[in-house]
């Protein structure tokens, strides 16, 4: 088993390391990687997209040349009621409108009076009597609708007056109550009440558009806590088909879950049933636009419109506009910019042809078990074969899983995204190499050259005064040790390659140093993406707590100060990478510190359990949701420091967990009043919390939110969430 040395065995324990956190990655979805899958999906779409079957959909487009003909918009109602006549004398089953009639029709006799009232009053009183006897055009309207079954539109607005719309529909539940996952609605605008009287349905026309402004999927039911209302789609489908409810199901049983494991899978319309995503979201499986599907109103109303009845009879007709002025144009996954009444047709059309694009619950588990599978396979093959071998397999096995993705898609429309497995494969596998191939280079002429870049300049100059202290051994003192660790670090590491991935570490890393190295501290060693450092050694360091947390508040300024400068070009560069974050640890108490190796190779460092603590606390600034963390002893060592209690943490073969406090600012912070006031609440909080009361800590928590110098909401939400976890355990 000669392969299985220790740098063999070193490095696939870091692969390991980088395959968990690709796993932790693709739990925690971040925005970047649902656009890659996003993209993925489209890609599948574009090369393979649904085929038209003729479904009797068809829709009146109120297009250019219609506003030529009839005017600007919005027509008089009386045209609309037109259209609608029309659409029933030719025989269309339903009509429903991509449109709001939300105002008073503006060219109808009240309307008229009404300005004319206000210019010449003689003129109205005359006017009057002649227009007393002519019906409103919104009742010529309504009348048209009560004769033509209708579905009316109304759009989301948490700006609105208006409130909600007419409920036309009834709903029915298999499993548990779906109104917590469904899409949230507080107000809408929406058509008259003498329209919504006479139309047999009501449903939203709201898109839901993703960050590049493509619509790929829509929320088929909202909910205002107390009510349920439909889509448009799914509510023209419900009354063409002459049914009064829904059936909407999800996947537990009623009464007998907990809300975050609620999702909805199906529901029901009629005769059809239809799958969607936890949050009731259906995913739209595009056709090609299609010019036949459009028919202009001019040509509608023309005097030879009979020649159109083998195209609207017996149709379900949507009623919208691509004219450029009414701005309802919208991107579908082909890429094609449509009209935005398109959206809706395409639901309708999907689900009479019984076509279906489904994400299954099972789908992000089949990606991580790929990704693993793949990964370890490469790796555990790659010291018995070397590298290219092992990439001819790794290629192999990701054509079978892209193969299959495929196979997925177009077989039953399932979408698994191949694109995770192979990138995170691929990218473990050139770590892999990339440290089989460091550790077997020879680094001492490097280290040489670059050896006070790792040292503070006084232990520089005691080692150049007295090189027989470089000999095996050490010595017990109390030191304060640091650890830092960049976030999100393998996000970052995919997105760059192997030269940006040095510069930008170089950029980062180097003003961090100097900031240790300036306050007297000794970097013992650079671990990757992180630094470990230590105060207190070999010379002795007044104060050394204080100076280590002095600089470890100055490295978060440091940060902050590269962001806004854009020092690594992330911006600039639209690389899609955000800023970058860096997690502190701090812990005082006693180490071992010395020689550490043998009399051919050997480093100054620092062992003990000190340092296994400080590393610890490092590790738990994500869980705490505060970037720079200090261990007791250190705070007890930084009287006046403005800092904040955080928790604990549990140790190894120790009985009692360490206690953790947040570092915010030094003294000149802690000084101040609000500061105190911050202090007193946050002390009133851990109260409520040891004492159960929830409601007072949530309340507390406003408060020290309202006082704190930053953004610290994850920090007390992450702190009240551990805290009565605790407290429900015991």
């Amino acid at each position: 088993m000669r392969f299985f040395n220790s740098k063999t065995l070193t490095v696939l324990l870091i692969a390991l390391v980088a395959l968990i956190a690709a796993w932790n990655w693709r739990l925690s979805d971040p925005p970047a990687l649902k656009s890659v899958r996003d993209i993925t999906f489209d890609t599948y779409q574009r090369i393979h997209p649904r085929k038209a079957l003729g479904q009797p959909i068809r829709i009146i487009d109120i297009d250019e040349q219609s506003i030529a003909e009839f005017g600007q918009w919005p027509w008089p109602r009386t045209t609309i009621a037109q259209i609608v006549d029309r659409l029933r004398e030719l025989g269309a089953l339903t009509v429903a409108f991509d449109m709001v009639f939300s105002e008073p029709d503006r060219t109808g006799p009240d309307e008229f009076l009404r300005h004319m009232s206000q210019t010449d009053t003689t003129i109205a009183t005359e006017l009057e009597a002649l227009l007393s006897g002519l019906p409103e055009n919104d009742a010529i309207l309504a009348t048209a609708m009560e004769n033509m079954p209708t579905v009316l539109g109304f759009f989301n607005s948490n700006q609105s007056a208006m409130g909600l719309p007419q409920i036309k529909a009834g709903f029915a539940m298999l499993g548990g109550d779906p109104k917590p996952v469904l899409q949230p609605i507080e107000s809408s605008v929406m058509s008259l009440p003498i329209f919504q009287d006479a139309a047999l349905g009501n449903g939203s026309i709201t898109l839901a558009v993703s960050s590049d402004d493509v619509v790929r999927r829509v929320p088929m039911f909202f909910t205002d806590g107390a009510e349920i209302y439909p889509a448009l789609a799914p509510e023209a489908l419900r009354v063409v088909q002459g049914v009064g409810s829904y059936v909407l199901r999800t996947t537990a049983a009623s009464g007998e879950y907990q809300t975050q494991d609620l999702e909805m899978t199906h529901f029901k319309v009629g005769d059809f049933e239809v799958p969607v995503d936890g949050s009731g979201n259906m995913l739209i499986y595009f056709t090609k636009n299609d010019p036949s599907l459009y028919i202009s109103p001019k040509d509608l109303l023309a005097e030879d419109s009979e020649k159109l009845r083998p195209l609207l009879e017996g149709h379900i007709i949507f009623v919208g506009a691509s004219a450029s002025g009414l701005r309802d144009i919208r991107v579908t996954a082909l890429g094609e910019s449509v009209p935005g009444v398109f959206m809706h047709a395409q639901i309708v059309d999907q689900i009479l042809s019984g076509e279906f694009l489904n994400r299954p619950d099972w789908a992000k588990g089949a990606e991580i078990a790929a990704m693993i599978l793949t990964t370890v396979l490469i790796v555990t093959i790659l010291p018995f074969t070397g590298a290219l071998t092992a990439a001819l397999f790794g290629l192999v096995f990701s054509a079978v899983v892209l193969g299959t993705s495929w196979f997925a898609f177009t077989q039953y429309g399932l979408l698994i995204d191949p694109l995770f497995p192979m990138l995170a494969g691929g990218a473990i596998f050139l770590l892999t190499v990339l440290l089989l191939f460091a550790f077997t280079e020879k680094e001492k002429r490097f280290v040489r050259g670059a050896f006070q870049r790792y040292l503070a300049p006084d232990l520089l100059a005691k080692l150049e005064n007295n090189p027989e202290s470089l000999k095996l051994g050490g010595e017990i003192r109390e030191l304060t040790l640091l650890f830092m660790d960049i976030r999100g670090f393998t996000p970052i590491s995919e997105k760059l390659s192997p030269e940006e991935l040095v510069t930008f570490l170089n950029r980062l890393l180097s003003p961090l140093s100097e900031v240790i190295l300036k306050r007297e501290g000794a970097i013992d060693k650079y671990i990757g993406d992180s630094i470990m450092a230590f105060w207190n050694a070999p010379l002795d360091v007044e104060d050394h707590p204080e100076k280590a947390a002095r600089a470890a508040l100055k490295m978060l300024e440091t940060v902050d100060e590269l962001n806004a400068e854009d020092a690594f070009g992330f911006k600039a560069e639209n690389k899609g990478l955000g800023d970058v974050q860096i997690g502190i640890g701090l812990n005082t108490g006693e180490g071992c510190v010395g020689n550490m190796g043998s009399h051919a190779r050997f480093d100054y460092s620092v062992i003990g359990d000190t340092v296994n603590v400080a590393s610890r606390i490092e590790s738990s600034c994500k869980a705490v949701g505060w970037p720079l963390l200090i261990s007791q002893s250190t705070a007890e060592q930084c009287p006046g420091f403005a800092m904040l209690e955080a928790g604990s943490i549990a140790l190894k073969g120790k009985s009692k967990p360490a206690a953790l406090y947040a570092l915010v600012g030094d003294e000149e912070l802690g000084q101040t009043t609000d500061w105190q006031e911050l202090a007193d609440a946050h002390r009133k909080l851990l109260e409520a919390c040891d004492g159960g009361n929830e409601a007072e800590a949530r309340h507390l928590m406003k408060a020290c939110l309202a006082l704190a110098p930053g953004n610290m909401e994850q920090f007390y939400e992450n702190l009240l969430h551990s805290r009565f976890s605790s407290v429900a355990a015991q």
